[in-house]
């Protein structure tokens, strides 16, 4: 890529110390949109057909919260993308790679996203919200868990790739020292996850049958795990980087 200059860099806005060389869309943020907007109506269109009579629409309702909890999963994955790119600004052929591959796991997952979130809308309300998917055996439950913990595996590996190959970068897009900080917090936290990841995959593999409904629940770690990494790194921020901050 070819470097960027001090010019540039003085004309970029800024937002919690970081400047955002990336405003401006590339083409292959606008392809990323196109392809999250393209999820989100598969997810719609996987919510098979128009309700013909009052109950199917009851129905149809009650898959409403399954639903918003999966755009929301999707948007999250979209969000952090698109900070990361507002951050760094790169479209190369590494990017388009990486970008690329987040958008097959995505596409892959959105189907097993629906009914994860249908499943776990159904267990937590004693199955008064549907769920259209069956399984008949502990084993199956299990593999089912074992494949979305590969999926969140994968994303984790993607983002750790993502923030670790902008600091690869740090001469050509100029760095300071707080962006270089907070790329690597990204970094850290999204490492942890993979290991969240890996724990889901091996407690769907060896609990027992009895207890093998727990191994999904082990996901939400992540929403534990990401704010104490960003708290405690922030704690020990050095003290020139706390002042650079604007």
């Amino acid at each position: 890529m070819i470097p960027i200059d001090q010019a540039f860099l003085e004309q970029c806005p800024t937002e919690k110390g970081f400047r955002l060389r990336g405003i401006n869309m590339t083409r292959i943020d606008v392809f990323v949109d196109a392809a999250f907007a393209f999820a989100i109506t598969m997810l719609v269109i996987s919510f098979d057909s128009i309700p013909q009579n009052f109950s199917e629409m009851v129905i149809a309702i009650k898959n409403i919260p399954a639903f918003i909890a999966s755009v929301v999963q999707l948007v999250w994955i979209w969000h952090t993308h698109n900070i990361w790119s507002k951050r760094f600004g790169l479209d190369n052929g590494m990017t388009v790679i990486l970008s690329t591959s987040l958008l097959i796991v995505v596409l892959i997952y959105i189907y097993p996203l629906r009914i994860m979130n249908q499943g776990m809308m159904n267990l937590f309300t004693n199955s008064y919200l549907p769920n259209d998917f069956n399984l008949e055996s502990i084993e199956e439950l299990s593999m089912m868990f074992i494949f979305l913990g590969v999926g969140f595996f994968a994303f984790c590996v993607l983002f750790v790739c993502f923030n670790r190959y902008a600091i690869s970068l740090k001469n050509q897009l100029r760095l300071n020292e707080l962006e270089i900080y907070e790329t690597k917090t990204l970094e850290i936290i999204w490492i942890g996850a993979s290991a969240i990841a890996l724990l889901c995959i091996v407690l769907a593999s060896v609990l027992s049958d009895d207890l093998v409904k727990l191994s999904g629940f082990s996901l939400f770690l992540f929403a534990f795990w990401a704010p104490y990494i960003t708290i405690s790194r922030r704690r020990k921020r050095p003290v020139e980087l706390v002042s650079s901050i604007s």
